[in-house]
């Protein structure tokens, strides 16, 4: 069976909801978006505090593990993707944060024009319905709702407290002219509830003649004929299929299975395909190579208290109390993400800007909270990431089956420059919390541990338990120069009617969380796409 579309969208996750909406919403071609995954129809990914559940679920979370990482002691590293539509939006804390001016500035310095912060700034804010109303860095009428928190347990706020007392200020909004500071996350949620892409961007938009949407769907590769993307191979309902693309395929797997995608398709690293015996289409040797991540510690410690998420009585009393709070008006622990505080800060004074930055969890955390063992204590974590790491990894391939993983190399730790930084950054957790009012309620430092002091025990310690926050980027990058996978235009070099557009076509990492950046990616490249469909 042949099916045919104007647009073929590969991936219904951040940017392909994004995608099929703009791409549809004249009326004027057929659009097709494709996802792996179920439906979001499930309680899991509406309630806020369910993401805990989420990490551990296969059935909407893809549970990819990286290869064993040389730098981190060779552990095999868990890294969480959303399989359903929305992708991870539909999985993650839900965050709300654009990182810095910087960023975008560097993009178009590297030679992708119309990627400066001026320029994507009206992207973030045409999609975009900010509670607190308009102003110069926010808009009030896209589709995205972003709201403050709803859930502001007391331990929030001596977290807050704490910080100033350390000297770092505090912050209302992370997205406007100052990044730097402590405070609270906006969230994409609505009357306490998940705002996911495929909500925000899908959901009033299921009835249009010309948008098909199809789950459970598996890609095998995008048909390349003569150095033309055609359509897509796939099995839907158990069955091999082809869908023809009459204008343009459009990858937005994300930055693990996009260039998965690529390489299957016969673009790619020519030594890589040959390994497994796939005919080169064309050579592109920066396919997978560049991925970024933000490398990731816990600091953990016991506390005198109770107002957490915790497997004790005392705990769970409250947290039923809370609960009661969302059934009667959407309120309460169930609305938390649970990072709903942390900020952005610099390890030393000289920083021209943020390089770290932190995300306040009301519960003793390790191992992605996979660990139910530490939920029997009283107690909270800080995480600290570094921003700008300079470690790079790669993603490869398993075989030529796109029903097997990639291969997933993160290389974290492997500068020393990224290691200095994450010791700093756990200096300064440990000295957050030894600031009142936390410090009043402290029982045991759990990690590092006590133990753990001189600059070798601590950079020991982050080999042992650092980990990834879930924002890989990188894989399919934009720009100029001989590793450069898709151009400013977010084309495939190359390749005619096939382009690349999500977290994977970003050059360098962003300062922050990936999840409202890749929206704005897939806003920006439907404008290109239908700048050229009018040509």
């Amino acid at each position: 069976m042949v099916l045919e579309f104007d647009y073929i969208i590969v991936g219904g996750g951040s940017a392909g909801c994004v995608l099929a909406d703009k791409l549809s919403a004249s009326g004027n071609y057929q659009v097709c978006l494709l996802e792996a995954g179920p439906h979001d129809n499930h309680w899991m990914t509406k309630i806020p505090l369910a993401v805990v559940t989420l990490m551990r679920s296969k059935k909407r979370n893809w549970q990819f593990y990286s290869e064993p990482e040389p730098y981190l002691n060779n552990r095999r590293i868990f890294n969480p993707r959303g399989k359903t539509l929305g992708g991870s939006s539909s999985i993650n804390a839900m965050l709300y944060v654009r990182g810095q001016k910087e960023d975008y500035d560097h993009w178009q310095s590297l030679g992708n024009k119309g990627w400066s912060y001026h320029e994507v700034l009206p992207y973030f804010k045409a999609i975009q319905h900010q509670e607190r109303g308009e102003n110069e860095f926010h808009g009030e009428n896209g589709p995205l709702n972003v709201a403050d928190s709803r859930a502001k347990p007391t331990i929030n706020q001596h977290f807050i407290n704490a910080a100033q007392h350390l000297g770092i200020p505090l912050n209302q909004d992370f997205n406007g002219d100052v990044q730097e500071g402590i405070g609270y996350y906006q969230l994409t949620q609505k009357n306490g509830v998940r705002c996911s892409a495929a909500t925000a961007f899908l959901e009033p938009n299921k009835t249009r003649k010309n948008l098909t949407v199809l789950t459970d769907v598996i890609v095998h590769n995008v048909i390349i004929e003569q150095g033309e993307a055609k359509g897509i191979n796939c099995i839907y309902q158990g069955t091999k299929q082809e869908f023809i693309a009459r204008k343009e395929v459009i990858l937005s797997a994300g930055a693990f299975n996009s260039p998965q995608l690529l390489m299957l398709s016969g673009i790619g690293d020519p030594s890589e395909l040959k390994k497994h015996d796939i005919p080169l289409k064309h050579a592109l040797t920066g396919v997978g190579k560049n991925l970024q991540d933000h490398v990731d510690i816990l600091t953990v410690f016991e506390l005198n208290y109770h107002e957490l998420l915790a497997y004790r009585f005392r705990s769970l009393l409250w947290s039923c109390k809370e609960s009661i709070k969302y059934l009667l008006n959407r309120t309460g622990i169930l609305t938390s993400p649970v990072a709903e505080t942390g900020g952005f800060i610099k390890t030393n004074s000289a920083e021209s800007r943020p390089d770290i930055q932190l995300h306040f969890i009301p519960a003793a955390m390790d191992d992605h909270g996979r660990n139910d063992a530490m939920l029997f204590k009283y107690g909270s974590a800080l995480h600290a990431c570094l921003l700008r790491p300079k470690s790079r990894g790669c993603v490869t391939l398993n075989s030529a089956s796109p029903l097997q993983k990639p291969k997933v190399l993160l290389n974290m730790l492997s500068d020393e420059d990224d290691v200095r930084r994450m010791v700093e950054a756990v200096k300064i957790s440990r000295a957050i919390f030894n600031q009142p009012p936390l410090s009043n309620l402290l029982s045991k430092e759990i990690f590092p541990g006590k133990s753990m002091q001189s600059d070798s025990e601590i950079e020991a310690f982050i080999r042992q338990k650092a980990n990834t926050i879930y924002h890989p980027v990188g894989t399919c990058k934009m720009g100029q120069d001989e590793e450069a996978v898709v151009d400013e235009q977010l084309r495939v070099k190359g390749v005619t009617r096939l382009r690349v557009a999500d977290a994977s076509i970003m050059p360098t990492i962003i300062s922050g969380n990936t999840n409202a950046p890749t929206m704005m990616i897939a806003a920006k490249a439907a404008d290109m796409i239908l700048a050229d469909a009018r040509k």
